[in-house]
Parts: structure tokens; sequence; C-alpha cells
């Protein structure tokens, strides 16, 4: 080429994706170079509290002894009038016999978002979070073994681990995280957080469950959640931004403010704040299941740039 011709065009290649911003949805977290790692850690998480809490004669002695802290009576937890348990009262769901219509409204919920927004493979992945999650707990609670290591009172052998009742909010947020838009998105799982905050404590103080089976079920619904993240395919092009952030710190502050207040008793500091750790720690493994990442970023952001001659 003749060095005062005219430098000439590329030519825009077919097919060649354009990444213009707000063009497609964000179906949820990234995928990062190991997809799988954060499947497996969940997993991992929740295998290794089974075995050291449940399988294990110190783990039992820890959580039992919890138990021997005070008056032993839910109606010394300030949360108990919203229990379900006191004559007359409303339960916080998912608590006591508002469990199950509560799964069933969030399931509701989830399906019309789903036709709404036209989300299919994100409405799938969601209402697979939750029943994996909810079902999966009732499988493991009849199936897993639960020795009896130490000789406890036979109060603390009927409980199941995992938790059901902080199953339902946890597998929820991760839910509704999947088929809301991704400007909302931050708003959504800051609700649900702190929802889980609260019937996390309330579960873990009212002696329902011991801390290990509320951890468990925030794990196996985190673990359900990263895999359906994990196989659904990532957007054409880049994600519109998710609007103001909600940074951790502005949700998780209320989150641990909730989750003390949920946890408080009367009759036993250290069950309180046991309890209000458990269910802190918890609303932090939701968050970051939620938010943690940017969204796909690792595999839509394409080269469009032509070719060097």
């Amino acid at each position: 080429m003749n060095r005062h011709d005219p430098p000439t065009l590329p030519a825009h290649r077919p097919g060649a994706a354009r990444q213009t911003p707000g063009a497609a949805d964000d179906p949820g977290p990234s995928r990062t170079t190991r997809p799988w790692l954060p499947t497996l850690l969940y997993s991992l998480g929740f295998l290794t509290v089974y075995l050291l809490a449940i399988c294990t004669p110190w783990g039992q002695r820890a959580e039992n002894a919890l138990f021997d802290l005070g008056t032993n009576s839910g109606k010394e937890a300030w949360i108990y009038p919203l229990s379900g348990a006191a004559y007359g009262s409303t339960p916080l769901p998912p608590l006591e016999l508002s469990a199950r219509p509560t799964l069933m409204v969030g399931l509701a919920v989830i399906v019309v978002l789903t036709l709404v927004r036209r989300c299919w493979s994100q409405g799938c992945a969601a209402l697979g979070v939750v029943i994996l999650t909810t079902g999966g707990k009732e499988v493991l609670k009849t199936t897993l073994p639960r020795p009896d290591l130490v000789g406890a009172r036979e109060n603390l052998l009927d409980q199941g681990f995992p938790s059901g009742h902080t199953a339902i909010p946890a597998a929820l947020t991760l839910a509704a995280v999947l088929v809301v838009s991704p400007r909302v998105r931050p708003y959504v799982a800051t609700a649900g957080v702190l929802w889980l905050a609260c019937v996390a404590a309330a579960t873990a103080t009212l002696g329902g469950h011991r801390p290990s089976e509320v951890l468990g079920a925030t794990l196996l619904a985190c673990a359900f959640h990263s895999l359906a993240t994990w196989l659904l395919p990532p957007p054409v092009t880049a994600a519109p931004g998710a609007g103001p952030l909600v940074l951790p710190l502005s949700t998780l502050t209320p989150a641990l403010a909730i989750a003390l207040v949920s946890a408080a008793r009367n009759d036993s500091l250290t069950r309180s704040l046991v309890s209000a750790a458990t269910a802190f720690l918890c609303a932090a493994l939701v968050r970051y299941a939620a938010l943690g990442r940017p969204a796909h970023t690792a595999h839509t952001a394409r080269d469009t740039r032509p070719a060097p001659a």
C-alpha cells in the first residue's frame, strides 16, 4: 500500500458483539476463573460443621452446654411474643406454622417475577435453589446420622441438622437475587439478609435448633445458589450498572443490630451472644453469596477490536 494512501478502516466483522451498557440483563454473581470453587467451599463448610458439631463428643458438649445456661425456656427470649409459641400470637415468618405458607408465597413471587421479566433460565435456577435447599434439608434431617456421644437430654436429640426455619429465608433471598433486576438486586439482598439475621437469631436463642443447625442450613442454601450461578449461561453483553452500590457495612451493620436484639435473652448473656454471632455469620454468608462479586465480567467482556492487519 502506498504510504500516501489514506488508511482504510477495518470492516466490521459480522456477528461481532458490541458491548452496549444495559443491553443485557445480569443473571447473578460472576463465574470466576474457577467457577466450581464457591460450590466446593460451601459444601465443604457444610460437611465440616456437621462433622465437628454433630459427630464429635466435644462438639456436642459445647452446644449442649448452651442449653444449660439460664432456664432453657423460650419465654426468656425477647422475641418470644413473635415466635408463634405464645398463645394467640402471630409467628414471625417462617417460624412455627407459618413456615409452609411463607415458602409457598416465596415460590409464587419467584414464578411471577420470572413471567413478568421473561428470565426463564434465571427463574428455573431460582426455583431450583429453593426446592433443592428445602427438599435437601428434609432428606438430610432424616438420613444424616446424629449419634448421642455425650448422653444429651432427650429434648436435644429431637432437633435436626440442618434447620428448616433458617433454610427458608436463606433460600428465598438467594433465589430472589437471581430473578430481580440488577438495579434493585442490592436492595432485595439487603432486605433478605436482615430477615435472615432475625430468623436465624430467633431460631437459635429460642432453643428450637442448635447454632450448628442454623449455620448448616445457610451453607446448604449458599451451596445450591453458587451451583445455580455456575450453571447459568453468561449474558452476551456487559451487564448494566447496579445503581447505588450497597456497601457491605451498610448491610451487615443493621444485620448485626437485628441479630443482637433477636437473640437477646433475660437469663443468659452468653447464650444471647452465641446466637447473635451465629445469625450474623449466616447473614454475612448470604450477603457475600448474593452480592460478593461483580457480575459475570470475567467471561462477558470480549474484545471486539479488529485484529491488526
